[in-house]
């Protein structure tokens, strides 16, 4: 490898798989590959659902081991969740999965201390009810002296050292996006002790050295630098947006699509709170804007449920169907739980009055269509709440993969969408790092290397958006 190549780990951590990835980074090259993937399956106990996080430690010192010799590691994953820790910095049980039934009710005793409308204004977090600031009221442990936020604590396993990243401390609902520090007045009237915190990080920071132990069981060759990276992998996603210029909107997709625009300043107005737009923090100052839309899950449940298609074939057949003939709010939290679902696909349209989907093919565009409408109400509002405009969509992640969804997308978004790259989230990783490391420049040289080197497919919008208005306008009952 030349000498001006450096090779990076990132640890990506999803709630039903991990995996290490390599990417190798010079002037004018990124490659990214994958060393280890393992699965992330979490384990209902009698006191509830809990991560099985030493399962997914070792998976991280496989893959490390996989990697071969590196020149810096970097850890992100899913937000809000947290391990607590004894004065002697032990473990004091597996962490709480954040689909745990223990915060059932807590959100209306925490409006009744702080109002929902204040809460928004001090911390512009959307309402989710497993926020962290939620699991620490209904916390019922004792005897912890420290919290870290699961890459935190992870990095803390690797080094034996203490922090807490700024990306993923933004998802707690207990830091002031203004001000890009804790909000210590909401914690004080919710009686939380931000004291459990380890200091902030910043994205780029040094997080430590990998421990001798660490070194011996992954055979790596010290020094290994351990750096804080967005640890919330939407962050570490946003990073990698292939955007030039302010004027973009992003759509990061997978199980969720998370839909948004990169700003300077939160937006912390009631009518933003009212269309549950999120305010957290990305790298370098910026505000990742967004709403959280149901996502490819629709189509991987009823994908289950069909015993395994074909996806290509699928998605061929579901290109046929007329278009916008039945949509459904993507969105409706009857649709969260597993099971069923191309049955309530069908209830959600025959209660709506519209054609019900019958074969794979028709409910497979319906969801798309869906998908794509939801996709555009956000954008649209976003611009609107925000007032900043965009001429393009990027749509990055694993539904960069649906060249329907990402044509629907740019049809009802009435702009161009370019789709790519499908691992923003690791690729955002080693980016990071290897800024940090003197090799690439700010985020928008970080954005130029990776418009040079990945592949990226664009979308011209197709059709005229008074279809998709037409078809808002009948969810809406209007």
């Amino acid at each position: 490898m030349s000498a001006s190549v450096k090779s990076y780990a990132a640890v990506d951590l999803g709630a039903s798989s991990g995996r290490v990835m390599v990417g190798r980074v010079g002037p004018d090259s990124l490659e990214l590959s994958e060393a280890h993937r393992f699965v992330n399956r979490p384990v209902r106990v009698p006191e509830g659902l809990r991560w099985d996080i030493l399962s997914l430690y070792g998976g991280v010192l496989d893959g490390l081991k996989a990697a071969g010799q590196v020149d810096s590691v970097g850890i992100d994953s899913w937000a809000v969740d947290y391990g607590l820790l004894d004065a002697d910095g032990a473990l004091l049980g597996n962490p709480v999965h954040y689909r745990d039934s223990r915060t059932e009710g807590v959100a209306q005793k925490v409006w009744a201390t702080v109002p929902a409308p204040e809460l928004y204004a001090a911390t512009g977090l959307q309402y989710a009810p497993f926020n962290t600031l939620y699991q620490l009221v209904a916390e019922q442990r004792t005897g912890a002296r420290r919290l870290l936020l699961i890459p935190d604590l992870l990095t803390y396993w690797l080094t034996g050292e203490q922090g807490t990243e700024l990306t993923n401390a933004s998802t707690t609902q207990l830091i002031d996006p203004r001000t890009r520090g804790w909000s210590y007045d909401t914690a004080s009237r919710l009686g939380i002790d931000l004291g459990l915190f380890a200091p902030l990080r910043q994205p780029g920071d040094p997080a430590g050295l990998l421990r001798p132990e660490v070194l011996e069981e992954t055979g790596l060759a010290g020094p290994v630098p351990v750096t804080a990276v967005g640890s919330h992998d939407t962050a570490s996603a946003v990073a990698a947006v292939p955007a030039s210029g302010e004027r973009f909107a992003y759509i990061c997709t997978g199980t969720w699509s998370l839909a948004g625009l990169e700003l300077d300043a939160p937006v912390l107005t009631e009518e933003s709170r009212a269309a549950n737009f999120t305010n957290e923090l990305g790298l370098d100052g910026t505000v990742r804007y967004l709403r959280n839309i149901m996502g490819l899950w629709l189509l991987q449940e009823c994908v289950r449920a069909w015993g395994d298609p074909d996806l290509g074939e699928l998605l061929l057949d579901a290109a046929k169907v007329p278009a916008l003939r039945s949509v459904v709010d993507a969105s409706d939290p009857v649709f969260l739980p597993p099971g069923r679902m191309p049955e309530r696909i069908a209830e959600a349209c025959r209660a709506s009055g519209q054609p019900v989907p019958v074969s794979p093919a028709e409910v497979t565009r319906c969801i798309l269509d869906s998908l794509a409408l939801a996709h555009r109400k956000a954008v649209e509002e976003a611009q609107r709440l925000a007032d900043h405009p965009v001429d393009v969509v990027h749509v990055v992640g694993g539904g960069t993969r649906n060249a329907l969804l990402c044509q629907l997308t740019a049809d009802a978004c009435g702009l161009p969408v370019v789709a790519g790259p499908t691992e923003a989230a690791a690729l955002g990783n080693v980016l990071v790092q290897a800024r940090a490391h003197g090799l690439v420049g700010d985020l928008a040289g970080g954005r130029e290397l990776l418009t040079r080197t990945q592949p990226l497919t664009r979308y011209e919008p197709q059709g005229d958006t008074a279809r998709w208005r037409e078809a808002q306008a009948r969810l809406a009952g209007v």
